[in-house]
């Protein structure tokens, strides 16, 4: 399952980054991140963090920017080399690490005043009490964890359909969804709920500090939504949740 989304990434990577990022403007100086997350993550200057599942490390680049001492983590080969190059480019001082995240411990032998991840990543992890295990083991007596994610609940709509259908379950499931998405690369997707996120964060004494919930979104995920502005989506005539973001705290002892 893991090989076979790390195929998928690799092979994703090039029309991600037309799609999803605009790289010319990050380039010239130009922020990925939006000011919810600044907002809510708080000063990160001279503060090290650790970005999970960081893709091509636009954000962790964005964040080295606002004053972090960043290292990016994710499991794509690919990725990892272009976050490589772009931070050659910007000349902005990173790390970039390619390992799965659940190895990183044999990886990385530091602590953290931060740890984020952000926008479509918990649905290609099988495990969430591991996922939170590792965000407890890399946090300093007083770091934070920061994420910013798909909300489950959209997961009940169908993705294809042209106006909101509701045909899948909200809660996880044992086995992972298979989908191919061409006759080469297939991949393998979890299904999380936002009770499942936060026990596995509480199970590790992590102290949820605030839980908000959004009727906008980072990206188009489903046929039937529509551009709010550059970096928003929402569907129309539906006040229903989106996205969340989450804030907890590794309590010192």
């Amino acid at each position: 399952e893991e090989k076979s989304n790390q195929e998928l990434w690799d092979n994703r990577i090039s029309n991600h980054m037309k799609s999803w990022y605009d790289i010319d403007n990050f380039k010239k100086g130009g922020s990925s991140l939006d000011e919810i997350q600044i907002n809510e993550v708080g000063n990160v200057k001279g503060k090290h963090l650790l970005h999970l599942q960081c893709n091509i490390g636009i954000d962790t680049l964005s964040w080295a920017r606002e004053g972090a001492i960043v290292t990016g983590v994710d499991f794509s080969p690919k990725a990892i080399n272009i976050a490589k190059k772009l931070k050659e480019e910007t000349k902005i001082n990173a790390q970039f690490i390619c390992s799965n995240i659940f190895d990183l411990k044999d990886k990385i032998n530091k602590k953290f005043d931060i740890v984020y991840t952000s926008q479509g990543v918990l649905c290609w992890l099988k495990d969430l009490s591991k996922w939170a295990s590792v965000i407890n083991h890399f946090l300093k007596p007083n770091g934070i964890f920061y994420m910013m994610e798909i909300h489950p609940f959209i997961n009940i709509f169908d993705y294809f359909a042209q106006e909101p259908r509701i045909i899948n379950s909200y809660f996880n499931s044992e086995k992972p969804e298979y989908y191919k998405e061409n006759e080469k690369f297939k991949g393998y997707e979890w299904t999380w709920s936002l009770s499942n996120i936060v026990n596995a964060l509480i199970k590790e004494n992590l102290t949820i500090k605030f839980l908000n919930e959004y009727d906008k979104i980072f990206g188009n995920t489903h046929s039937f939504m529509e551009r709010i502005d550059k970096n928003w989506w929402y569907i129309p005539g539906l006040k229903i949740p989106l996205m969340f973001t989450l804030k907890a705290i590794k309590q010192e002892k």
